[in-house]
């Protein structure tokens, strides 16, 4: 006969046993779902636009699920050569993060200025330090629906997908990259 000692044992066992899979599938391999990440985004941003669901939905479609993201703001302007400031912080699924400066040059046919907020996706990034670097991207090449913008930045296999709400004019296409920092700096090489 069993005891209602190892009863309750065994019953805590069984739920744990059971929670655990369900646990793993929701964290899918510490990653975030769409619906947190727009969640997020909109709680960032303050709105749902159409546009903002549509760019994250490509996102998702074209890179997979993102295991970290960054929250920040930037300015940035351009006659030709252009520069971009920013600062935000970086949130990982597994935990960990920290603040993040960045700054870039650019060249191109590239002409205005913009201040904007923005909410950057992280794909395969090992550790929080791993952001902190140079990550090549060509701005011509962005995704715009509704008001949001997205491009991608790709390095040693470490993507990234920053979103951009903002304010301003700048047109063009243009070549470029953006260095991630541990600390402010004007300094945008």
């Amino acid at each position: 006969m069993i005891d209602r000692r190892q009863h309750l044992q065994h019953l805590a066992a069984l739920a744990t046993a059971t929670a655990l899979p369900a646990m793993a599938a929701d964290d899918k391999d510490g990653t975030y779902d769409q619906d947190s990440i727009l969640k997020a985004a909109t709680d960032f941003f303050g709105q749902t636009t159409e546009g903002l669901a549509k760019v994250i939905e490509k996102a998702f479609k074209e890179q997979g699920r993102p295991n970290a993201y960054i929250k920040g703001e930037e300015a940035g302007a351009a006659i030709t050569v252009g520069l971009r400031y920013g600062d935000g912080e970086l949130l990982m699924k597994g935990g960990g993060g920290g603040r993040v400066y960045w700054a870039g040059p650019s060249i191109g046919f590239d002409l205005g200025a913009n201040a904007s907020k923005v909410f950057t996706l992280v794909y395969h990034l090992p550790n929080a330090g791993a952001i902190y670097q140079r990550f090549p991207g060509v701005d011509g090449s962005l995704y715009y629906i509704g008001g949001a913008g997205i491009n991608y930045q790709r390095l040693k296999g470490i993507t990234l997908a920053p979103i951009r709400l903002g304010v301003g004019l700048r047109a063009g296409a243009s070549v470029g990259y953006i260095h991630y920092r541990r600390e402010k700096t004007i300094n945008p090489f």
